[in-house]
């Protein structure tokens, strides 16, 4: 990644959303010389990663599990800071809990002892096959950090061509689920592993083996909580964006990019133009191609296989009292996970028996709930907002009342009458909130027959200065991939910058 200052006068520069993609953009850009203003609709920074404090609680309403810190400690390190002078991370363990209808409950544990004894509790002679699998995650890891990550590749000839011979060490051509099976012989462990894949909101049988990757990011380099709520990671971005003398506009929504042949010349808000010489856009890039650049269908046809990662509906719930069975995160699974991804993936319908993340960050940091409650987040995955066959608003709430009746039944006993405060989204809330695609919370879905897992293009094919960062261009979703995006993109400029040469198209 380049790091070095830009020589000439500062070029204007317009990051279009504060979601993490467009503040580590706008932080790269202006730690790199660049006059950045960076415009936002909402009130707040950090786009889903959002806090919602109400009588005592403090809900995360995006974002909940912190990994691969050192992708932020180099975004940091771009402005000349240290990422922990801004940003308190602790360590959690167990990474996970793990129930299952029967009543058994397995931890995924980062300590080589207790994990040993979990897997005692799935069944015989399972080390091997474990361990065997945490190497085979770290290779396909290494590999795809190398290239994909590193690299920034945008397509499928790119990454052929830069890894040659090599890419058929990557497991390509199997799914996910397919190679999970294939090497964990146990139905616990088949079940945990695949939904690895809730990192980028798709389906285990239909996303490449080399997805498989994602243990690896949790058991080597750890899983983390930032102390006082995820969104202090927000707050840290911001002050550095503010210390680097970065433009912030707070509730400017951005309602169209002016365009002069292959070349974008600023923006509007609020009727007025705002030229720039260099467009990050930080909204998904098909909404961003049809509200902001007018572009006509059929320059978006091309777009339509990085189709919407999954939705969900969010519950967040104050209770008056604490339910020791949770751990910090937890997963309550499907009956039959592979009919949940299926019906979610396959059909887009309403699953009838979701598996469900579940969040209780007051087992890391008290504060997010007064003493004797519980703070708890509930999230299963549901299919995005299709407009041609929309949701009617009932199914989300019988989805909600399935969901609860399912954590009473496997042991968060009398759930209901505890809840003192509830927070209740639903696809269209986040649609509304972030103008995300369909209400996708992961951007694009990773799909080995749509879309091989590629997500859409940095650079845009028809405007030379107009590039996209976020879940829905590659690296794709989650928090770390998308501030490396941002890193990412702003070398493609500053590069360009450098060279004081015409753009080239990607």
């Amino acid at each position: 990644m380049s790091t070095n200052k830009i020589s000439e006068a500062r070029p204007r520069v317009a990051v279009i959303g504060a979601g993490l993609g467009g503040m580590s953009a706008a932080l790269s850009l202006a730690a790199a010389g660049c006059a950045v203003d960076l415009y936002e609709k909402n009130s707040h920074l950090g786009g889903k990663l959002n806090v919602l404090t109400r009588d005592g609680f403090s809900f995360d309403l995006g974002p909940s599990i912190f990994t691969l810190p050192h992708i932020f400690q180099q975004l940091f390190a771009r402005g000349g800071r240290r990422f922990e002078d801004y940003v308190t991370l602790q360590p959690v363990t167990p990474h996970w809990r793990n129930f299952f209808e029967d009543g058994q409950v397995i931890d995924l544990d980062p300590d080589p002892v207790r994990m040993s004894q979990q897997l005692a509790k799935a069944g015989p002679g399972l080390e091997g096959a474990f361990r065997d699998f945490l190497n085979y995650s770290k290779r396909q890891y290494d590999l795809i950090d190398e290239g994909y990550f590193q690299q920034g590749l945008d397509t499928l000839s790119e990454l052929l061509k830069y890894y040659g011979w090599r890419v058929f060490k990557l497991d390509f051509l199997s799914t996910m689920h397919r190679s999970v099976c294939r090497r964990l012989p146990n139905p616990y462990l088949q079940d945990i592993f695949d939904f690895f894949i809730k990192y980028v909101g798709s389906s285990a049988l239909r996303a490449p083996g080399f997805m498989n990757m994602m243990p690896h990011i949790q058991f080597g380099y750890g899983l983390w909580y930032v102390e006082g709520g995820m969104y202090n990671l927000a707050h840290g971005i911001e002050k550095v964006l503010t210390e680097l003398e970065v433009t912030i506009h707070r509730n400017c929504e951005v309602t169209g990019i002016e365009t002069d042949g292959d070349r974008v010349t600023g923006l509007q808000t609020g009727g007025i133009f705002r030229p720039a010489e260099w467009i990050v856009c930080n909204m998904e890039v098909l909404p961003a191609y049809k509200k902001l650049l007018k572009m006509p269908p059929a320059a978006c046809r091309r777009l339509k296989k990085y189709e919407p990662a999954c939705s969900g509906i969010v519950i967040h719930l104050g209770v008056d009292r604490i339910y020791d069975c949770l751990a910090h995160h937890n997963f309550f699974f499907s009956r039959n996970q592979r009919k949940h991804f299926d019906t979610v993936f396959r059909k887009h319908e309403i699953p009838d028996d979701p598996t469900l993340y579940v969040v209780a960050p007051a087992r890391s940091d008290q504060s997010v709930a007064p003493p004797g409650h519980d703070n708890i987040k509930i999230l299963p995955h549901i299919p995005w907002i299709n407009e041609e066959m929309p949701c009617p608003v009932e199914a989300y709430h019988a989805l909600k009342d399935r969901v609860l009746d399912k954590l009473e039944r496997m042991g968060l006993a009398n759930l209901r009458r505890h809840v003192v405060v509830e927070h209740f989204w639903t696809p269209v809330d986040i649609q509304a909130m972030y103008g995300s695609n369909g209400g996708a919370i992961y951007g694009v879905v990773s799909d080995i027959w749509k879309n091989q897992a590629f997500k859409a293009p940095k650079q845009s094919r028809e405007f030379a200065n107009l590039l996209f960062v976020g879940g829905s261009v590659n690296p794709g979703g989650g928090m770390p991939m998308v501030a490396l995006c941002g890193q990412l993109a702003s070398d493609i400029i500053i590069k360009k910058l450098q060279q004081n040469a015409p753009e080239n198209h990607v």
